[in-house]
Order: structure tokens, then sequence, then C-alpha cells
């Protein structure tokens, strides 16, 4: 939900001629970052974190990584 903004369910519903998961469609550093959050949420699970917390500060991290991976990928393309 923090990096593509819909669930599974609703990306079915939106798209019902796609098959598979989500992460079936997702670019590299989508996936990069997605692994990233996995790791991320675990620790702030473990800390406590209600889900509405999690996924907040969660949304804020995707925001930053996928900004870093994207430049870095522009640079070094150059």
């Amino acid at each position: 939900m923090a990096l593509f903004g819909i669930n599974a369910k609703e990306l079915r519903i939106k798209n019902p001629n796609l098959d598979g998961n989500i992460r079936d469609y997702a670019t590299m550093n989508e996936l990069i970052c997605l692994s990233n959050l996995e790791n991320i949420n675990s620790v702030f699970i473990n800390e406590g974190l209600k889900q509405n917390e999690r996924i907040e500060k969660l949304n804020k991290i995707t925001i930053s990584q996928i900004q870093i991976l994207n430049d870095t990928d522009i640079k070094h393309l150059k």
C-alpha cells in the first residue's frame, strides 16, 4: 500500500485483464524499494507502531527511496 498506493484486490478491480501479482508489474526500483520497506515494516511492527503510523512512515520512506533510486539511474545513464 505504501509503495503502490493500492492493494492487490484494488489492482485486480481496476485492471481485470492483468494476471499475476502486483509485483509482476513493478519496476526494478520499485522492487528494490519494496524489499527495503518489508524489512523496515518488520522493525516498526517490533517497535509496536500501529498500522496507520507504519503506513505513514513507510510512505515517506518510499518517496525518498524512489527519488534516490531514480536519480541514481539517470546519473548512471549520462
